[in-house]
């Protein structure tokens, strides 16, 4: 079983990874699967900069974790992840509910779960 929660945070790293180089190598084709617009040179240097910092950040401290089965680690892409899944409560609240609003929030969920049954595991591991 743990080496399945391994793999499992494994993924998610790599998942994590790869949308944040997305944006840093192609952010206007990333922009529009995240409904997103760039806006001039800011826009595009936003979405080159803060959007592989949220990822890559998050993928990087997931693989970290699964590779040293470190709870620790695997602290910061659980922090990422439950503060942008508010963040869509909020905007749910504020702006309503599109049904295109969901299917990430299940992403955001079943990986938090993911990364909190890891800690969990790794951390009995330690």
């Amino acid at each position: 079983m743990a080496a399945v929660t391994r793999l499992l945070v494994a993924g998610i790293g790599l998942f994590n990874i790869a949308i944040g180089l997305m944006f840093l190598l192609n952010p206007a084709g990333a922009a529009g699967g995240f409904f997103l617009i760039p806006d001039g040179s800011q826009g595009m240097a936003t979405l080159r900069a803060d959007f592989p910092g949220f990822f890559i950040t998050g993928g990087s401290f997931a693989l970290i974790g699964a590779v040293q089965k470190d709870a620790r680690a695997l602290l910061v892409p659980l922090m990422l992840l439950a503060i942008a899944i508010a963040g869509r409560g909020v905007s749910l609240l504020a702006d309503g509910a599109p049904p295109t609003a969901f299917p990430p929030m299940v992403v955001e969920a079943v990986m938090i779960l993911i990364l909190l049954l890891a800690r969990r595991s790794f951390g009995r591991a330690a």
